[in-house]
């Protein structure tokens, strides 16, 4: 077996290229992406991120419809900003768009063209089209996603001088079609700030505005990030960039507990009335503990068959958040949790900490694995006790969860065996969608 130290690859990858942000721009209400690289290259990442993630489809521009320069033999010899200007004359003949963006991959950048003067002769023509640099040799999915919001900030939103609207929020979670329930969680996330009494001005999704909501980005009296690490850089960019406070909340809320917290800590930031949120919170509260109180007679009535101790491999913001509601607020015992996005090294450390308190007297070691068959070996030699294992993880890991003949629940990319339209698995919602799945296993089983 060749040393993966030395080589640096890794088997069964968890995560797409940069230039996988193709979809961070599809996920824009007519915004279309241009992709400035091989051929191929935009359908690999497809498949890893939407058609092999749950089968979630395509937007107007997404999948088979992006526009693609495929650089071939012929622009690396000869340069390939020709061909670009092609694409780009024929993408705005054709395509009906709001905004452009054009994102450059390995070979384009490889070959030196310069895509930026390129991109702002049609600026000065007045196309809405921006560029940004989305190479995977520069990192992952999550990394190109985050070239991409900045290139729209930057480039097409724009500088302003305005007053900021009290009571505003742009939300910043999770990356589109990357984390299989983004658009249910964006709904969800939405509807209980909503309740809370804010005004929520999301960026991607159904529950966006598409480039209007983009505009209003400056507007807002703070923006708010609920997420381990993605998104920082935007949320730092804009402070900069506009006098923009920001919070950050690491952990994605699921459940009752970490919900009504979520809330309160929102509303205690933004210094607004909190009698609208407590009783947002008193009604959500109350539905939620009554079907619970319905499920913990299952609970009693099977508890010598439920798994005690599991395993979970997934992306940071997953991870985090599905270990902590497990934890604290169902009583599971943790004995691995391996984040798999390859996070950065400058984060890691803030995310250790939150495992270190995932809830009261409980510490979680948390390991940072990409490489796909050390995770499954983990996985396999994990001390589930004498229970049934559980095992949290991506489609990767279902051979090993067959080994062990462990309960399996996939919340993490790929998932290529269920079809997610809308589900969600945060909130005060979500949570008992994510229990109905677990123990549903189980009656399964």
């Amino acid at each position: 077996m060749a040393d993966k130290k030395k080589s640096g690859s890794i088997t069964h990858s968890r995560y797409a290229c940069a230039i996988g942000a193709v979809h961070t721009v599809s996920a824009i209400k007519r915004a279309i992406p241009i992709a400035n690289c091989g051929p191929g290259c935009t359908d690999k990442q497809f498949i890893m991120m939407s058609f092999s993630n749950g089968f979630q489809g395509a937007d107007y521009c997404g999948g088979g419809a992006t526009p693609s320069v495929n650089v071939g033999e012929n622009e690396i010899i000869f340069g390939g900003q020709k061909k670009l200007k092609q694409v780009l004359n024929a993408s705005f003949k054709i395509m009906e768009g709001d905004l452009f963006v054009v994102l450059t991959g390995c070979v384009g950048e490889l070959i030196g063209d310069d895509v930026g003067a390129i991109v702002k002769e049609y600026q000065k023509k007045g196309y809405p089209v921006v560029y940004a640099d989305a190479a995977g040799f520069k990192g992952n999915n999550l990394i190109g996603h985050e070239a991409v919001v900045k290139a729209i900030i930057d480039q097409y939103v724009g500088d302003y001088d305005g007053e900021k609207k009290k009571g505003l929020i742009n939300l910043w979670s999770e990356v589109p079609y990357f984390d299989t329930n983004w658009k249910g969680d964006y709904s969800e996330l939405k509807r209980i700030l909503e309740g809370a009494g804010f005004e929520v001005n999301v960026l991607f999704g159904i529950e966006s505005k598409g480039v209007e909501s983009w505009k209003k980005i400056p507007e807002a009296q703070f923006n708010l990030l609920v997420s381990p690490w993605v998104g920082l850089k935007t949320v730092e960019h804009l402070q900069k960039k506009y006098d923009q406070p920001f919070l950050h909340i690491p952990v994605i809320p699921i459940g009752e507990k970490e919900t009504s917290a979520f809330i309160r800590k929102v509303v205690d930031y933004a210094g607004i009335d909190s009698a609208r949120s407590e009783v947002f919170i008193k009604e959500e509260s109350e539905r939620y503990y009554y079907y619970v109180e319905h499920f913990s007679e299952f609970l009693s009535e099977y508890w010598f068959g439920l798994p005690a101790r599991y395993s979970i491999a997934a992306d940071a913001s997953n991870n985090l958040a599905i270990t902590k509601f497990l934890t604290d607020q169902i009583g599971l015992i943790p004995v691995k949790a391996i984040i798999t996005d390859n996070t950065p090294d400058r984060y890691k450390e803030l995310i250790q900490k939150e495992y270190e308190n995932i809830s009261e007297d409980v510490s979680v070691e948390v390991q940072f694995i990409e490489d796909g068959y050390q995770v499954e070996q983990e996985i396999e030699n994990a001390d589930y006790g004498l229970g049934r294992p559980l095992i949290f993880g991506s489609s990767w890991d279902i051979d090993v969860a067959k080994k062990k003949k462990a309960l399996f629940v996939e919340v993490s990319t790929p998932n290529n065996s269920e079809v997610v339209l809308n589900r969600s698995y945060i909130g005060y919602r979500g949570a008992l969608t994510l229990l109905e799945k677990i123990y549903s296993e189980v009656v399964r089983e």
